[in-house]
């Protein structure tokens, strides 16, 4: 019996990770005339028309399972902090409109069978997130590992790490977790910022207020957007002439 619920375990989160990818995979890739958004927990329809002035812009949150990544992104993009958050078994989103962006907060889950799909989301993607657990000095070896395997796969991408739940009393300090994370070997080869959070509050000890690396982030993606029209200027109006 014992090995039937494994079985039953194994394959129940297969599918879950199949249907996330799936989905996600339809939503991004499949033209329609209707866009979907998560506010909260809850999707919501949104004609597409409404928002087709917006330059379209994604950050991928990732990190173990446990690291606090949905609390964080509820944080961002409402305001808001709560004390606890269900864990994601397959993706969270959620959206920001931003002076003429549309910055999409994008969760892939931490398990280990989510972790495989990670890659794939490394190509739409203008600044890659990465939260740790602070106080799981365990598993940090886990972590720098994935971390470093994804940033083999996207040498060019901005990275923000966050350092969370620097409210807790076990957690490792940021310069601990500098050195844990061996992120020595990013510095200077990419853009690279490494801060301590807390998603239940806003702004603990050592910890960065959460609107605070919102701004950043939104700051960050504006500047991309200038180098984006510097590299690649609109062609000027053609001249009609005169009658």
């Amino acid at each position: 019996m014992a090995a039937l619920r494994t079985l039953s375990m194994v394959i129940g989160a297969a599918v879950a990770a199949l249907g996330s990818v799936l989905f996600i995979a339809w939503s991004r890739y499949v033209p329609g005339k209707r866009k979907w958004r998560r506010t909260g927990y809850e999707l919501e329809y949104r004609p597409l028309g409404e928002q087709d002035n917006y330059l379209d812009r994604q950050i991928l949150v990732l990190g173990l399972d446990g690291a606090g990544k949905s609390s964080i992104i509820h944080a961002i993009s409402t305001n808001t902090t709560k004390s606890s958050s269900a864990p994601t078994h397959g993706f969270n989103t959620a959206q920001i409109l931003s002076q003429g962006l549309r910055i999409e907060l994008l969760e892939v889950g931490g398990s280990q069978n989510l972790r495989t799909y990670w890659t794939q989301y490394l190509k739409k993607t203008h600044i890659m997130v990465f939260v740790v657990d602070s106080t799981d000095d365990i598993r940090l070896q886990l972590a720098r590992h994935e971390l470093h395997r994804l940033l083999e796969e996207a040498p060019r991408l901005p990275l923000l790490v966050l350092a969370n739940k620097q409210d807790c009393k076990s957690a490792l300090a940021v310069s601990d977790i500098y050195s844990e994370l061996s992120l020595h070997r990013v510095q200077g080869l990419r853009e690279m910022t490494l801060l301590g959070t807390s998603a239940v509050c806003d702004g603990y000890g050592s910890s960065t207020p959460l609107q605070t690396v919102r701004s950043m982030l939104e700051e960050s993606l504006h500047n991309i957007k200038e180098v984006e029209e510097k590299s690649h200027p609109l062609p000027d109006a053609p001249c009609k002439n005169a009658s």
